[in-house]
């Protein structure tokens, strides 16, 4: 799920800090990377670890135009993990793995620029 909007489209409707609250954001480190088979668009899967209280937890992530699977592993990214599942092919994505469309919208990791805990939230 990817939705692009140019840079310089007007913010979304404004909404109150508990909506935001409701988005659970945290930090993982990206234990598994691999090509996803069978995904209609280029696209790797994840294991990420999220720490003691939300666990290891799998994403599909189309991001393989400026990431090799094995270059992930050990990186901390960002997802929200309580969204429902997704399947995705025959691949069940527990995870929106986040980031950001580069000039010519293809995804690029958001992640921290400091190391931080497995399941530290967004605040």
């Amino acid at each position: 799920m990817h939705l692009t909007a140019s840079p310089d489209a007007s913010p979304a409707p404004e909404i109150s800090f508990d909506d935001f609250l409701k988005v659970d954001i945290r930090i993982g480190t990206v234990l598994e990377a691999a090509p996803l088979e069978g995904a209609r668009k280029p696209s790797l899967r994840l294991v990420i670890d999220f720490g003691p209280g939300v666990g290891r937890k799998k994403s599909s992530a189309q991001i393989t135009a400026h990431y090799m699977p094995d270059a992930l592993i050990g990186r901390q990214v960002a997802a929200v993990v309580n969204f429902p599942p997704r399947q995705i092919g025959k691949f069940m994505s527990e995870v929106l793995t986040l980031g950001f469309a580069d000039p010519v919208g293809e995804i690029v990791l958001f992640s921290p620029d400091q190391p931080v805990p497995n399941g530290a939230r967004l605040s």
